[in-house]
């Protein structure tokens, strides 16, 4: 290449960088016949109060994280303790593909000191900035996620740009097209997470052991009773899984949603509850007898005493919203769209109780009923996966099931295809002798991930409207 042929190429490639480079700073933008004088062009802000929103997002939004947490940088951050909170979470998704718990703060952050990570000065700056990242509003974090993916991407291509000069006075051209096309796919993930199995065994194991020392708390969400989450292969309800209980008419379907419900709120956790069968109201006295230790005749005689012992478990409670739907409306995409919902406003649920998924409609009717209902149950497990909730519904079992002693998968009623979608079913069992001493029987029907054939028994208290009082045995 000549001389002036390499001069009018380097002029040029900075002539783009520097337009590049003006959108971003907000400083002076080139003019000419590409950019004409009235055109602006588009500043990117990310000043100290946006760093803080992101890493607020970073260490607290799985979907935001999900959308964009492999463009995230440490060294974006201008304060040097926002940076070494979000270097702390990041190490935390790439291992576990899950955000920290907000309980296991302290201890990630004990371990990125005593490891060297966090030193001198940045210690303090930490421990301030982890406090207030705690009170940031995380509503907006699909925006955020989006302001984010442009700001990443217009950096890329400025990288792009910038390298090309060296390439172009080389000829090499193959180079150029792969910088760009890499910058240009820079954005928001739409397309999965790609999982490479035999690199990623060095995690596994780590994570493994992390789990059996105790450094990492079970992602199960606790269904109330230790015994029970020990059983289950997340200590607790999965999240990305869909689990479900099934029985016959006036078997405790509902009133077993509304314990875990309870439990789950109780242990700090944002539950949602969708029901289509029992008003909103009922639901809520039915938690009011429970929550109080009151029996439900008796909710209109202890009136202060329960409002009382609400309002106290209110103050260590995570929040338990109920919407109510008329039977065979609700779809599974209304469903996501009620989350997303929340989600704006910075609510982010770990539970979601459907009351229930067999009077629920698809998202496209056909005249095969079997077909909509495996519809509705693989939207269902949908939902669960894509916003990383534990999902909890039920379904009816069969005649023969409800006359059985133990009711089994192939008691499922009307359609097989609910066992092979989700992930757990646990049906309710319980006889009338049973049913007159106040206990009742879960039969482990069939599972994905571990071990089923297997029963637990309870004792209950309907009358006080509590599925489990105590777990007698399992076996």
């Amino acid at each position: 290449m000549t001389e002036v042929a390499e001069k009018s190429v380097a002029e040029a490639t900075a002539s783009m960088a520097a337009i590049l480079g003006a959108s971003f700073s907000g400083g002076a933008v080139p003019t000419g016949p590409a950019t004409p004088p009235e055109e602006e062009v588009e500043r990117f802000e990310f000043d100290t109060d946006f760093q803080s929103k992101i890493a607020a997002h970073v260490l607290g939004d799985y979907g935001f994280m999900r959308r964009v947490g492999q463009l995230i940088r440490p060294e974006y951050f201008e304060g040097i303790g926002d940076a070494a909170i979000v270097n702390m979470a990041l190490k935390y998704w790439n291992r576990y593909g899950q955000i920290a718990p907000k309980s296991s703060h302290g201890v990630l952050l004990k371990a990125e000191i005593d490891g060297g990570a966090i030193r001198g000065d940045a210690k303090g700056e930490a421990i301030t900035a982890i406090k207030r990242l705690w009170q940031e509003d995380l509503a907006g974090g699909l925006h955020a996620a989006e302001q984010v993916a442009d700001f990443c991407k217009h950096q890329a291509m400025t990288q792009a740009i910038l390298s090309s000069v060296d390439h172009l006075g080389k000829k090499k051209f193959d180079k150029i097209e792969m910088a760009v096309k890499e910058a240009l796919a820079v954005g928001i993930n739409e397309d999965g997470d790609a999982y490479d199995y035999f690199e990623r065994i060095q995690e596994r194991t780590e994570e493994r052991m992390d789990k059996a020392a105790g450094k990492v708390p079970p992602q199960g969400v606790t269904t109330g009773f230790p015994k029970m989450d020990d059983v289950l292969y997340h200590r607790g309800w999965g999240k990305k899984e869909l689990s479900v209980l099934m029985g016959g008419a006036k078997s405790g379907k509902t009133t077993a949603m509304i314990g875990f419900a309870k439990s789950a709120s109780l242990a700090g956790k944002n539950v949602l509850y969708v029901t289509l069968e029992v008003s909103a109201k009922i639901i809520s006295e039915r938690l009011d007898a429970s929550m109080s230790d009151n029996m439900m005749k008796e909710l209109g005689k202890n009136i202060v005493d329960i409002d009382t012992k609400i309002r106290d478990i209110h103050k260590r409670a995570g929040c338990l919203k109920i919407h109510e739907y008329p039977p065979g409306s609700f779809t599974p995409s209304q469903l996501t769209r009620l989350i997303d919902s929340y989600e704006a406003k910075g609510i982010f649920f770990e539970l979601v109780v459907v009351d229930y998924a067999d009077i629920m409609a698809p998202d496209h009717r056909i005249n095969d009923p079997i077909e909509n209902s495996k519809n509705v149950y693989i939207g269902l497990r949908a939902v669960a996966f894509e916003k990383n909730v534990a999902v909890l519904s039920a379904t009816q079992s069969n005649r023969e099931g409800f006359k059985a002693t133990v009711a089994k998968a192939e008691h499922i009623a009307d359609d097989f295809n609910k066992v092979r979608i989700v992930d757990l079913l646990i049906s309710i069992n319980i006889t009338e002798e049973e049913r007159a001493n106040g206990e009742a029987r879960l039969f482990f029907a069939a599972s994905r991930n571990q071990e089923s054939n297997f029963t637990i028994f309870i004792k209950t208290d309907i009358a006080r409207m509590k599925f489990i009082v105590s777990i007698l045995k399992i076996e």
